[in-house]
């Protein structure tokens, strides 16, 4: 198979996978912060602090790991949501209170100051510019979905694919009336704050870019093809996955969130789940070694599938039991 066939058939199957991406990777919701400013005309206001509508049944799934004087739970999330999503429960809220402090993928989802040097860094390729690398009826495709939120082909002319794909696969979703400050790292951030709970994070926002950036320029151009053919279905799709992870359906975010990754890319699906997991099972197993309750809430991407942070941890061993 060619390499122009391949990537074809990857663009395919990388449709539902940008979306996996989204609930995988918090950089998403840093980026969705900003795109009110920089795209969404039609955004709809942000909230200062959306209340958590409580859920119709059990809720998102919940996960503990323990011993004898340490106990730490585990809770998927979504990194950006309508603000009347009903995601809230009694055995999430139980255990955020019972924790002492309190663990994100990254502690500052919310800071763009500390994003923006980050995308002048890995984010531009003006010696090669998206133009020199596009078909021009795909620079058609990226102008015209450019133009839906308010931006043009030749605005991105100057930035990297990944950085490109990224921002068009989040951005529309704010005109659906996804709100950043109602995605969960934030109002959970908030809660700690409120409660003097130290907030930290298992890595940080310049090791997300990192890792989106150094996909190669084929996977990265794959991922574009792929939200620009999939761009008018990016809301349907992360409505499919709010509303299996709002009622704990861990099956539909592994099959619709995980599996489309590891299928349309191997390469994503490595540098986005299985090696940032077992970093993150091994900082797990360390925290064990002490003493105390800790909650951690990540991309619930992270918690769904054959590698997920809990079948790493058992497979090492680690007793994990779902609350």
């Amino acid at each position: 198979m060619t390499l122009v066939s391949r990537l074809k058939a990857t663009t395919a199957s990388l449709g539902r996978a940008t979306i996996g991406i989204a609930l995988g990777v918090s950089l998403a919701a840093a980026l969705l912060a900003g795109a009110p400013r920089a795209f969404a005309q039609d955004a709809v206001p942000a909230h200062d602090h959306a209340a958590i509508v409580p859920a119709t049944g059990e809720g998102p799934a919940l996960w503990s790991v323990s011993d004898a004087d340490s106990t730490i739970y585990l809770f998927g999330t979504v990194h950006v949501l309508r603000p009347d999503t009903p995601w809230g429960s009694a055995k999430v809220d139980a255990a955020f209170d019972a924790s002492q402090n309190v663990i994100f993928e990254i502690s500052n989802p919310d800071d763009q100051a500390a994003l923006m040097p980050l995308i002048q860094q890995y984010g531009l390729s003006p010696q090669t510019p998206l133009s020199s690398l596009l078909t021009p009826e795909e620079l058609a495709a990226l102008d015209t979905a450019a133009r839906s939120i308010g931006g043009s082909a030749a605005q991105f002319d100057p930035l990297r694919p990944w950085l490109v794909a990224l921002s068009l696969s989040v951005a529309p979703l704010v005109k659906a009336g996804y709100d950043p400050k109602s995605g969960v790292e934030l109002i959970l951030k908030h809660r700690a704050e409120e409660a003097g709970k130290p907030v930290t994070g298992l890595e940080t926002i310049d090791r997300q870019v990192e890792i989106l950036a150094g996909l190669s320029e084929a996977t990265q151009l794959a991922f574009l093809r792929s939200t620009l053919e999939d761009f008018d279905e990016a809301t349907t799709e992360l409505d499919t996955l709010v509303d299996a992870w709002a009622t704990g359906d861990v099956e539909t975010i592994n099959r619709v969130g995980v599996i489309d990754i590891r299928t349309a890319s191997q390469e994503i699906y490595d540098a986005l789940l299985t090696r940032r997991n077992t970093v993150w099972a091994d900082q797990i197993q360390t925290m064990l070694a002490g003493s105390g309750v800790t909650f951690i809430a990540v991309g619930s991407a992270h918690l769904a599938g054959d590698d997920s942070v809990q079948e790493i941890l058992e497979a090492r061993g680690v007793q994990v039991t779902r609350r």
